[in-house]
C-alpha cells in the first residue's frame, strides 16, 4: 500500500526509467510519431493475409504493462499480478505457426503456464511450449512494465531475437500509452492498439464528447475540469439544473475500474448564494472508492489529469452492462460481446467482474448504441478493442441507458470472453448477443477477478492446480463447460484469484462460481 512518501518514490523512479528510455514524459519527438504511422500502414497491409489464415506464421509480442497512474492502482489489491490477464492469449498457441513473446516485470511460475498450455485443444504442450518465449525485466518496483523495458536494452535485443519476421509480427498490450508507442518503434513493430494521440477519447471528458457527438443519452455534468474552483462551478450549477438530485460523482479522467471516482452527497446542501462555499467545504469529506484515497492526493490528481462531474443516477433497479467492440486495422467496427458488469465498493462502482451475455432484455439495445459510438471512434482513427460502460435503470417495463465510460483499452471482461473463445472455438452471435458453440448450443459465463479471502493466503500455484484436480474444478472440452483460474499468482501473498465458470446458462454459470468459492472456502481453511 501506497503512503504519500512511496507514490512519490514510485513517481521519481518511473520518471527516471521513461528519461533513460529516451521518453520524457511530455509529447514523443515527431519522428517516432512518423515511424509508428509507418508501421502501422504495413499492419493494414499485411493484416487480411495474416489473420484470416490461421495457419499463417506470426509472432505476436505481448506487453501487459498496466500503464495508468501509480497512486490509483496501488490501491487494488495484488495489482502488480494483473500483468498476468493477458495469460489468456497464450491459447493463440493453438495456431501451430503462431509465435508467442510474453514480457512481465517478473517471471511468472513455470505452474501457472504450464496451466495455461494444457487447455490448449489440439496442440501438443510440448509444440507449444517451443513457440513460446517468457522475458521478464526481474523487478517489482512499483513502475509499469513498459517502462522497465525501456531502460533495458539487452532485454529488447532479446525480443527482437525471438522474432524471426519482423512483417508478420505486431504487439498487442493492455493499453497504449506513449511508453508503448515508444516501444513499438524500438522494436520495429505495429501495435494492434489505439493510437497514443487518441486517447483522449477513452478519457472521462473524451468519452462524454463522443457520446454527445453519436447521440447517445448520458448523465447531466459537465467535463474538461481541472482546477478546484472548476470543480465546485460544476457541482454548484449541476444542482441548479437538476434541484432535486441527492448525490453528484466526481471522476478522474484516466480512473481504472472505479479507483478514480468519489461522491458528494449534496444532503444538507444550501440554496442560492451558500451553495458554492458549502461545496467547496465538503470536497475534503468526498466518498472515495479507493481504499485509503485522501482528498490531497485526489486534488493533485485532478489537477494532473483533469476530470468530470455527473449526476449520481438514482433507480431502484439499476445495472451496470457494457458493450465490447473491435475496430481491425482495415477500419472494420465488428461487435464482441456485451456484459452485466459486477460492481461493488462504497457506492456500487468498483468493477468486481461480469456476467455474459447481458441481460436479453436490453443488450441489443446497448448494442446498437455503442455501435454508434464506435463508428464515431473507428472515424477518429481509433483501433483495437475496447469498451463503452452504460448505466441502465428499469423504468416500469421499459429501461433508460445512459453511457458513462469510453475504455480504449483491453479491461476485465476482455480476457474472460477470449478464454471463452479459444476454449470452445465458438463465436458471438452480434444479431441476438449470444454466444453459440460450433454445435450451435449457448454458453454464458461469471467471471471475477476478486475471489478474495484472508483464508486463501498461502496457497501456492500448485496448491490450486492439486485442489482444482481433486475437486474437478476444469474446463470438461467434451461439454464445453467448466472452471478456468487466473490471477493465480496473487493468491498466496494477496489471498486474491481470478475465476471463469462457463456454462449453457447464467444459471448453470454461477453455480460452478458457488461451488468454485465453497471448495476454495473449505480447502483454505484445512489444517
Amino acid at each position: 500500500m501506497f503512503g504519500s512518501r512511496y507514490a512519490q518514490r514510485a513517481k521519481t523512479v518511473e520518471a527516471r526509467q521513461t528519461s533513460a528510455a529516451g521518453y520524457g514524459g511530455g509529447e514523443p519527438a515527431q519522428p517516432d510519431g512518423e515511424i509508428l504511422q509507418a508501421l502501422q500502414a504495413r499492419f493494414r497491409h499485411t493484416f487480411k493475409e495474416t489473420f484470416s489464415d490461421s495457419n499463417a506464421p506470426r509472432t505476436v509480442v505481448i506487453v501487459p504493462s498496466l500503464s495508468l497512474d501509480r497512486e490509483v492502482l496501488a490501491r487494488i489489491s495484488g495489482v502488480h499480478h494483473y500483468e498476468e490477464r493477458m495469460l489468456c492469449l497464450l491459447l493463440l498457441l493453438r495456431q501451430p505457426r503462431t509465435r508467442i513473446v510474453y514480457l512481465t516485470s517478473r517471471p511468472i511460475p513455470e505452474p501457472i503456464i504450464d496451466y495455461y498450455l494444457h487447455l490448449l485443444p489440439g496442440i501438443p504442450v510440448q509444440h507449444a511450449r517451443a513457440r513460446l518465449t517468457l522475458l521478464s525485466c526481474h523487478d517489482g518496483s512499483p513502475v509499469a512494465l513498459t517502462a522497465k523495458l525501456l531502460c533495458r536494452p539487452r532485454l529488447l535485443q532479446r525480443v527482437r531475437e525471438a522474432i524471426p519476421d519482423l512483417s508478420t509480427a505486431h504487439m498487442t498490450c493492455f493499453n497504449v500509452t506513449e511508453l508503448e508507442r515508444t516501444l513499438a518503434v524500438r522494436l520495429g513493430l505495429p501495435i494492434y492498439g489505439c493510437d497514443p494521440a487518441l486517447l483522449h477519447w477513452g478519457s472521462k471528458s473524451g468519452s462524454r464528447k463522443i457520446f454527445r457527438e453519436a447521440g447517445i443519452a448520458l448523465p447531466e455534468g459537465s467535463e474538461d475540469l481541472s482546477a478546484t474552483a472548476d470543480f465546485v462551478e460544476a457541482l454548484a450549477e449541476l444542482k441548479a439544473r437538476r434541484p432535486k438530485i441527492r448525490k453528484a460523482v466526481v471522476k478522474l479522467n484516466e480512473g481504472f475500474s472505479g479507483e478514480g471516482n468519489a461522491i458528494l452527497d449534496y444532503q444538507g446542501a444550501p440554496e442560492g448564494a451558500g451553495l458554492s462555499q458549502w461545496i467547496q467545504d465538503r470536497l475534503p469529506h468526498l466518498a472515495f472508492e479507493a481504499k485509503d484515497m485522501t482528498w490531497d492526493l485526489y486534488e493533485e490528481k485532478l489537477a494532473g489529469m483533469g476530470g468530470i462531474v455527473e449526476e449520481f443516477i438514482e433507480g431502484a433497479v439499476k445495472r451496470s452492462p457494457s458493450t465490447q467492440f473491435r475496430v481491425d486495422p482495415t477500419g472494420q467496427v465488428e461487435p464482441v460481446s456485451t456484459h452485466d458488469q459486477l460492481l461493488g465498493g462504497r457506492s456500487g462502482q468498483i468493477f468486481l467482474g461480469c456476467r455474459f451475455p447481458a441481460d436479453e432484455s436490453y443488450r441489443l439495445q446497448i448494442q446498437e448504441s455503442g455501435f454508434r459510438a464506435a463508428h464515431v471512434l473507428a472515424d477518429k482513427g481509433v483501433l483495437g478493442r475496447f469498451a463503452i460502460d452504460f448505466l441502465s435503470v428499469r423504468d416500469g417495463n421499459e429501461w433508460r441507458h445512459f453511457a458513462i465510460e469510453i475504455n480504449l483499452r483491453k479491461g476485465g471482461t476482455t480476457h474472460p470472453f477470449l478464454m471463452l473463445q479459444f476454449l470452445t472455438d465458438g463465436c458471438y452471435d452480434s444479431q441476438t448477443g449470444s454466444f453459440l458453440t460450433p454445435a450451435g448450443q449457448p454458453r454464458c459465463y461469471y467471471a471475477s477477478d476478486n475471489l478474495e479471502a484472508e483464508h486463501y493466503k498461502g496457497l501456492t500455484p500448485s496448491d490450486l492446480i492439486d485442489i482444482a484436480a481433486l475437486n474437478g474444478l476444469h474446463f470438461n472440452g467434451a461439454c464445453q463447460e467448466g472452471v478456468v483460474f487466473h490471477l493465480i499468482g496473487a493468491l498466496s501473498e494477496f489471498g486474491k484469484l481470478g475465476v471463469l465458470c462457463i456454462g449453457p446458462s447464467h444459471d448453470r454459470a454461477e453455480a460452478l462460481y458457488r461451488r468454485t468459492a465453497e471448495i476454495l472456502d473449505r480447502e483454505g481453511t484445512a489444517v
